[in-house]
């Protein structure tokens, strides 16, 4: 059963940058898809950006495509989400997830991610 944790969520100013981290134990990031997802309040947890098991591929949302990019250190066993030229609506929980298996494609559901974190607290003032 893999443990994930997030950290790195704070209070920025609209404009900033930051950069999340999300390790795990007893779970591998290489081995299978590892996404990002948020949740601002009283909003349904929507996704964020995933990366492929080899880092062949990455996706995104379309409202933070060209700002958030996501990368992951295996030596480190850690998934990164650097976010740049921050706004208020980032505002919002932000938690890591990871598949169980390897698959192939692009997963966008919370349903297809089997390890979650607690999340991180990201609020973007204006």
């Amino acid at each position: 059963q893999g443990l994930l944790e997030e950290s790195g969520g704070t209070l920025v100013q609209t404009g900033d940058s930051l950069r999340l981290s999300c390790a795990a134990s007893g779970h591998t990031f290489s081995s299978s898809a590892t996404a990002w997802f948020r949740q601002a309040p009283g909003a349904e947890r929507e996704f964020v950006a995933g990366v492929s098991w080899n880092m062949g591929i990455t996706w995104y949302a379309d409202s933070v495509e060209a700002r958030f990019t996501i990368s992951r250190d295996d030596a480190k066993n850690t998934v990164y989400l650097q976010m740049n030229n921050l706004k208020p609506e980032d505002t919002a929980v932000y938690y890591c997830g990871a598949q169980s298996r390897k698959t192939w494609g692009a997963p966008r559901r919370m349903g297809d991610y089997d390890y979650w974190g607690q999340g991180t607290q990201v609020t973007v003032s204006s």
